[in-house]
This record gives C-alpha cells, structure tokens and sequence, in this order.
C-alpha cells in the first residue's frame, strides 16, 4: 500500500519523467540520455551465444532505426555519418563479429531516426548526412538485415505525448475528477478509428514496396526483417509511475507496438523474407523491469542507451534472435 509520501514522491517523479519526454523530441534520433547515464560503465558485452553459420561469401548489409543503431551504447562506432549514432556493440556489429565478417564484408547503414523512406533517399542527421541505406546492396550482398518502422508511425512522439497526458492525469487526482482512465489512448482512438494503427498499416505499403526493391538490388541475399523487443509489458502493473503513464494506457501502447510487429511479420512473409522474433524472448525485459535484466530503458536510462531504447543487453538479445534465425533450417 502507499503512504501519501509514497505517492508525492511517485508524483515528483513523473514529473522527472515529464521532463525526460521533453527531450525525447519527436523522433528516435533525437534522443539524449542524462548525463548520469553516459558515464556509467556498459555492461558486460560478450558475443552472442549462438553459433550460427554465414550465408554464402558475400556481403552483410544492417538496415535499419535507432532500435538497430543502438545510440548511446559505448562505443560510438567509427563509420560516417556520426549523427546516426551507431554503436560497435549493436546487433549488427555482433552478428557480423559471430559470422566473422568485416570490413568490406560487412555495412551498417542503420541510423538514428530512419524512417522507410530513407531507406532509398538521403538522410540528414544533426551531423552529416546518411546516404540512402539501399545504395549499399548490390549483386554480392548475401544477408540483410532491416528493422525499421517505428519512426513511421511516431512512436516516439506517442511516448511523448502519452506522458504529457499521464502527468496530468496523476497531478489530477489519477482519474478520479475526469474519470479518464486512459488519457493518451481516447486521445489517439476516436470511436471506431484507432489512428496509430492507421499509420501501421500506411507503414506496412510502405515496407512492401521497399522490401521489393531490396530484392531487386540484392537477388541473391537472404533477408531478415527484425522485429522490436517488447518495449513495455501487456499489463500496467507499477510501470505507468515509473513511466509516466497513466497504468491504462501501458497496455495501450503495447497493443500498438504489437501491431506494428504483426505488421512487420506479415509483409516480410508476403516479400519471401524471414521475419526475426525479438518480442518473445524479450518478455519480461521491458523498460518497467528490473534494472539488472531488462533489454530497454525506461524515460530516465540507468545504463547507457537513448530513452524508451534497447541497452548492450537488448542488442545482445536481438542479435541473439538473428543468429537464431540464420541458424533456423529454411
């Protein structure tokens, strides 16, 4: 049971959470983890576990988000251009280590803030610019990865925003004189129209178009397309404090998540690509978790990693998951 102190400094703590939304901008890339964060030391960064056999000689290309770019994650690697962020610990740096692939052999083009459209079009970053990700393919590429879509449909700005709106619905009695129990998903459902799951579905034509273009470009590759690790668990639980929500409105934003990965797995399975799992073995890892164990952090990171993001651990897992995924028999 909470004592009011308990709940005052619940209540002090949304509003740090408040103010972490309010830098989270209105997209992935823009994200800036607190000072407290970026001086800790990663955690433990070993290779992934499974052994997985490289596809034929050729080419790996990583595509992708900042969910594939894994921002603030120690080390910042060395490729251009430095403003999308990239990590030498995220999954595709680990899957290309596992695969023994390097230099030419091996391409991130993942960047903070991509979205589908930048897979075939410059990207500008607020430092330098990424060309498009799909000029790296070519008729050597032999794998690919792409994890992407999140940014297609503002999740970001939806964080932000459903903390905006479950601010004030603890500073106002949590529900009891509005009777609004979930502030953020009335805002984003209008009757019978949910429109996040509108934007999931415009995403997923999207996809579908740029998956066909990737099989185009690269004919003999095989691809992956990676899914997003549970961000948030099915149930509020103590998480909405610890996030900001309002507790109806995590399952809310979990749904949507959901749906976006339903998506993802069924316009890979439509292009002939692999769709990558990196939900389920990531259950019970959510920014609401324990801190020792989970693969993303919450709004105020207590590990190295951008806000609502996976950590080294959550890249470790998605490269997991990938490797799994090569090593499973087609």
């Amino acid at each position: 049971m909470k004592t009011p102190t308990m709940a005052g400094i619940a209540t002090l703590a949304a509003g740090g959470v408040f103010l972490a939304a309010m830098a989270l901008g209105n997209d992935d890339d823009n994200d800036n983890t607190p000072v407290a964060a970026t001086h800790q030391k990663a955690p433990a960064t070993n290779s992934p576990t499974p052994t997985a056999t490289s596809p034929a000689n050729g080419q790996y290309v990583a595509l992708g988000d900042s969910y594939t770019s894994g921002p603030n994650i120690p080390s910042r690697s060395d490729s251009a251009p430095a403003g999308c962020d990239r990590s030498d610990h995220n999954y595709p740096s680990l899957v290309a280590e596992r695969l023994h692939l390097s230099g030419a052999d091996f391409h991130d083009m993942s960047c903070d803030g991509a979205t589908i459209a930048d897979l075939t079009t410059p990207q500008s970053t607020e430092d330098g610019v990424n060309r498009a990700q799909l000029s790296a393919l070519s008729t050597r590429t032999s794998l690919v990865t792409l994890g992407i879509g999140g940014n297609d449909i503002g999740f970001s700005s939806l964080i932000k925003q459903c903390v905006k709106a479950g601010v004030l619905y603890y500073a106002t009695g949590s529900g009891k004189y509005t009777g609004v129990t979930a502030p953020c998903r009335e805002e984003y459902n209008s009757g019978a129209t949910d429109e996040i799951q509108l934007r999931i579905d415009k995403a997923g034509s999207r996809l579908a178009t740029a998956l066909t273009e990737v099989r185009r470009r690269a004919p003999q590759a095989e691809v992956y397309v990676v899914g997003y690790p549970a961000i948030l668990p099915p149930t509020a639980g103590d998480c909405g404090r610890d996030m900001g929500l309002a507790p109806a409105d995590v399952p809310f934003l979990h749904k949507e998540a959901q749906s976006l990965n339903s998506t993802l797995r069924e316009r890979a399975s439509a292009a002939g690509a692999v769709y990558v799992d990196t939900y389920k073995p990531s259950v019970g890892h959510d920014a609401c978790s324990d801190r020792t164990t989970r693969w993303i952090e919450p709004m105020i990171p207590l590990a190295p990693a951008a806000p609502v993001h996976p950590n080294a651990r959550g890249e470790r897992g998605m490269a997991n998951a990938v490797l799994d995924a090569i090593d499973t028999p087609k």
